[in-house]
């Protein structure tokens, strides 16, 4: 008997490359995606992206929708508080695993399985340690596609916000970024690709950019913002 396992799905390419691999090894049975949201906007944590897409990216892939609702800047007591309370109830259900698309973040990683811990649960990573330049290549061969719709303008510009990546996209990031993003320098949404029944249909609206205050400093005339985002809004169609 196959072990159930929930997996953490982001609505971006490397959930999905890892998604791929781990329904390809049929090694756990996936009750379900399970993705954090904005409750005040119903967009999908970091991402930015509606909740509608999220949703209609669970039915193309033809599994069960998990949805963590986290208030918009959640402190860590209570983000901890309530995926805590999450995988204990993921766990009553018989969850035994949870599946993460992280590839080389020690301090994540270790976080990840920390916290799996305290409830009883282990974590797994299909992606750990490979070659982002490697995943990459794998996921645009194997005819993933995805929009960029996010980037953290210390890495990158507002041009690259709502780009497809493909090969001229990677030809184009500059050497300090990760080819992935890994280190946070964008983020995507994927709409088609081996584990979808069917592509997931948007146009490109609003290009906005976000600005964040410095984590755990005091606000000052001195302390205006630590870094900022472009977004790419979606909209279903």
């Amino acid at each position: 008997m196959k072990s159930k396992a929930v997996f953490n799905w982001s609505s971006g390419k490397d959930s999905a490359l890892a998604l791929y691999k781990i329904l390809n090894s049929n090694q756990f049975e996936i009750v379900s995606l399970l993705t954090s949201v904005n409750s005040e906007f119903k967009r999908v944590s970091m991402h930015g992206l509606r909740e509608e897409l999220l949703e209609k990216q669970a039915e193309s892939i033809g599994l069960p929708l998990y949805k963590v609702m986290l208030p918009e800047r959640p402190s860590m007591e209570e983000y901890n508080s309530i995926m805590n309370s999450t995988l204990t109830d993921l766990k009553q259900k018989g969850i035994t695993h949870s599946i993460f698309g992280d590839i080389f973040l020690e301090d994540l990683k270790k976080y990840r399985e920390d916290k799996l811990n305290e409830v009883g649960l282990k974590a797994v990573f299909p992606l750990w340690k490979i070659s982002t330049k490697n995943l990459i290549e794998e996921f645009i061969s194997v005819k993933f596609k995805t929009i960029v719709i996010c980037v953290n303008e210390n890495y990158l510009d507002k041009s690259f916000v709502g780009r497809i990546i493909n090969q001229q996209f990677l030809d184009d990031l500059p050497e300090n970024v990760d080819p992935c993003g890994e280190n946070g320098e964008f983020h995507t949404f994927t709409f088609d690709g081996p584990i979808f029944q069917f592509p997931i249909n948007f146009t490109i609206g609003e290009i906005v950019r976000k600005t964040y205050p410095k984590p755990n400093s005091e606000a000052s005339e001195n302390t205006d913002y630590d870094y900022g985002f472009w977004f790419c809004d979606l909209i279903q169609i």
